[in-house]
């Protein structure tokens, strides 16, 4: 038997994208919860969903393991969470019925279940913690078992349904010192099974980290249902630490840190690496960035400590776009930084996004060609995506219909009335991953070559098409933003945390 059964229900065999891409990642958010319990005398096991063969294996942990108390605790770091994916949604529900039926006290955390907690109310979760829920979670706890005296109904960051409806108490104060938490459960993961899933796919094993909680940045799409525009870093030697426990313990070939944006300050950045160097803690890593924020000296020292990829949140060529999403960002900055990364040996990677209100088939080239001109080395396309919570999501809430949230991430669908309908998006994902595709292996030959060349020519037969679709798939009446505040300003990001 034990007292806490940690799930969540983000199973890779319901995503055909990320099935298709097989790059597993352990719930981080869930380890980080495992081990703060652990460090106050709760016996824990983990059910992690990520490499299930299906939610028959969480059944079978119920009739193991006996919990009187399940928490389906979801990843906050993985930025799939943050999408609200539908099958992630169903599983828990499901899941959450098998464990009622168990007689286990069920618990929910996550950015869906901060989002929409009656979604998992009427399938039998008891309480749903909302935003950051580390310290609701062990409260709540000692609550339940009787550890300490108090009422969960009057308990900070906590919603449940009651006799006279859904109670939702004040939210709680975010944790400043992240140091605070203990180090992910690592023990508590069949960190084998992830080692053969990336070996067999990739040739080699990723783990995953985190350096920082939230992000300060204004991106009006970008939703932020766990910290809300604020942020706290965790020193560089607490990471640095971990960094070399993982290497001597865990032995992977790569890191992703999945921060929403991975050294904020430059500075941190110089004494993350001299952290590391003193630790012989390198590990070849990847993150996630802003261009504004891949300075001369941030690069300088993220090649010491070991940085292999960068992906940054260019979204679009067209600055009316970035202006638009309250991006903060300059286009022209965009090229200025990949150079500079290529001339560190850092890979860099694109995010672009399509579909964004007011977007025009000239922008949408003019983001084609900034791809063409700087040749990224991978690019993860989407389209706008209507996240509850965001400002974005408020200001084309009246054209949506009833779907609201992705099936899978690969979905692609438009929930509102862009410029251009779903079909028009998915033809111009494919095309412009080809596109980029082909033009890579021309500029790694050291001649031309024929066959490319051809192949480039029918491409371009192919944006012509595109572009003749103009009619067949433009939309009737498109969105139109109209802002109700006022410019965004830039965050100071002069303190380890705000």
């Amino acid at each position: 038997m034990t007292e806490i059964l940690l799930a969540h229900a983000f199973f890779l065999n319901n995503d055909p994208k990320q099935i298709k891409k097989m790059r597993p990642y352990p719930p981080l958010g869930t380890l980080y919860a495992a081990s703060s319990l652990r460090s106050l005398g709760y016996s824990v096991s983990l059910y992690d969903a990520m490499l299930s063969e299906g939610e028959h294996e969480f059944k079978s942990y119920l009739e193991q393991y006996q919990p009187s108390y399940v928490a389906f605790y979801e990843d906050q770091f993985n930025f799939l969470n943050k999408m609200c994916l539908n099958h992630v949604r169903e599983a828990t529900c499901r899941m959450s019925e098998m464990a009622r039926a168990h007689h286990a006290t069920v618990i929910a955390a996550g950015a869906d279940v901060s989002d929409q907690p009656e979604a998992y109310f009427a399938h039998g979760v008891q309480y749903a913690l909302l935003g950051e829920a580390d310290h609701t979670l062990i409260e709540l706890m000692d609550i339940l078992s009787g550890r300490k005296e108090g009422s969960a109904e009057t308990l900070a960051g906590l919603t449940m349904p009651t006799a006279d409806g859904i109670r939702r108490n004040p939210s709680r104060a975010l944790e400043r010192q992240p140091d605070v938490f203990p180090f992910p459960a690592w023990d508590l993961l069949d960190a084998e099974r992830y080692r053969k899933a990336w070996n067999e796919a990739h040739g080699y094993f990723s783990l995953n980290m985190v350096t920082t909680r939230g992000c300060p940045f204004h991106c009006n799409w970008c939703a932020k249902p766990i910290w809300g525009q604020r942020y706290a870093m965790r020193s560089p030697a607490n990471v640095a630490e971990e960094m070399a426990w993982v290497k001597h313990n865990l032995n992977p070939d790569h890191i992703w840190f999945a921060d929403d944006i991975f050294g904020l300050r430059p500075q941190w950045v110089a004494e993350f690496a001299r952290e590391v160097e003193s630790r012989n803690a390198s590990i070849p890593f990847m993150i996630q960035s802003r261009v504004d924020l891949i300075t001369e000296q941030a690069v300088a020292a993220l090649a010491r400590a070991g940085c292999v990829e960068v992906w940054l949140g260019a979204e679009s060529g067209s600055q009316k776009i970035l202006d638009a999403m309250d991006k903060g960002t300059k286009a022209q900055e965009i090229p200025v930084v990949r150079e500079r990364l290529r001339q560190a040996g850092i890979k860099a990677c694109f995010f672009i996004q399509f579909g964004y209100p007011g977007e025009t088939f000239e922008d949408i080239m003019t983001t084609v060609q900034m791809v063409r001109d700087t040749l990224p080395d991978d690019i993860g396309v989407s389209v706008s995506y209507p996240l509850p919570g965001t400002k974005f999501y408020k200001m084309v809430q009246n054209q949506m219909g009833t779907k609201v949230h992705w099936e899978e991430s690969n979905d692609l669908e438009m929930m509102f009335q862009g410029t251009y309908q779903t079909p028009f998006y998915r033809q111009l994902h494919t095309l412009i991953h080809r596109d980029l595709e082909l033009r890579q292996q021309l500029y790694a030959q050291s001649a031309s070559d024929t066959e490319l060349l051809q192949a480039l020519d029918c491409l371009t037969d192919d944006w012509f098409t595109l572009g003749q679709l103009d009619g067949q798939y433009r939309s009737a009446d498109p969105t139109v933003i109209r802002k109700d505040y006022d410019q965004v300003e830039e965050p100071d990001l002069s303190k380890e945390w705000n």
